[in-house]
């Protein structure tokens, strides 16, 4: 079965409500490729390595979490370099390119902060606000409080990971704010609104004396293991929807 690949773009957007964020990078469609499609391949990152996958899969799509940035796009009218080859594979290749970004965080049912809260089984949900990027994270909270050692070897084996932490607050983790990726400057907020311990992506230098010293406990999961979910998810849905096959393909990476 093929697919008109605008109808497959237009779902997105709208089930993401991509109109309401403002972001980096253009959320939907960033490289035009054929006309229908009747196979995905998602991922957490554009690379090479996962347009290889695409080609080997006979995929007409390819849908990631972290496509092409303002910032891969040079100001003069030159594309050369790593953005070139990219570009050169998919167009020889005639492979369609969406990315959705801050909408698949922030996303309610499917996005990278709400799975990663249902993962780790939090209840007693609600927005954690980011005055960067908005209601784009959760709070949630555990009806017993788990020892900081169990909560972080439950993190481990749930994004088969090894994070760093700091556990400069409680020895209890109670209500744990979680944003996805690159948000570690957003401790602040998460205790701010009631959190106890924070679950990101990266780490900041200047965040690590920052946490000591406001006795807050950190957990650093990995931007790549904490923003696999959501597009997993979104494949999942438009497999279901319209009926073609979605395949999501692994490109670890521990950062």
């Amino acid at each position: 079965m093929q697919v008109l690949t605008k109808k497959i773009i237009k779902f997105s957007e709208e089930y993401l409500n991509t109109k309401n964020f403002q972001d980096y990078c253009h959320n939907g469609l960033q490289v035009e490729g054929v006309s229908e499609v009747s196979k995905i391949i998602t991922g957490v990152s554009f690379s090479q390595k996962l347009i290889e996958e695409a080609i080997k899969r006979k995929a007409q799509m390819i849908m990631v979490h972290h496509g092409i940035f303002k910032n891969n796009i040079p100001e003069l009218p030159e594309i050369k370099g790593i953005l070139k080859n990219r570009l050169k594979l998919l167009l020889e290749n005639n492979i369609n390119l969406a990315g959705f970004h801050l909408p698949l965080d922030a996303h309610p049912i499917i996005g990278n902060n709400i799975s990663l809260i249902e993962l780790l089984d939090l209840k007693k949900i609600k927005a954690l606000n980011s005055p960067q990027y908005g209601d784009i994270g959760f709070i949630g909270e555990y009806g017993q409080a788990l020892d900081f050692k169990d909560f972080l070897n439950l993190v481990n084996k749930k994004l088969n990971t090894n994070s760093y932490y700091i556990n400069a607050g409680s020895k209890k983790v109670k209500k744990v704010g979680i944003i996805s990726g690159g948000a570690s400057e957003d401790f602040i907020f998460a205790q701010e609104q009631g959190a106890d311990t924070y679950l990101c992506g990266e780490v900041k230098e200047e965040i690590v004396r920052a946490v000591e010293e406001l006795k807050m406990n950190f957990v650093n999961a990995g931007h790549y293991n904490t923003e696999r979910l959501g597009i997993m998810n979104l494949g999942k849905l438009i497999q279901k929807k319209f009926k073609i096959a979605v395949e999501f393909i692994e490109v670890p990476n521990d950062v």
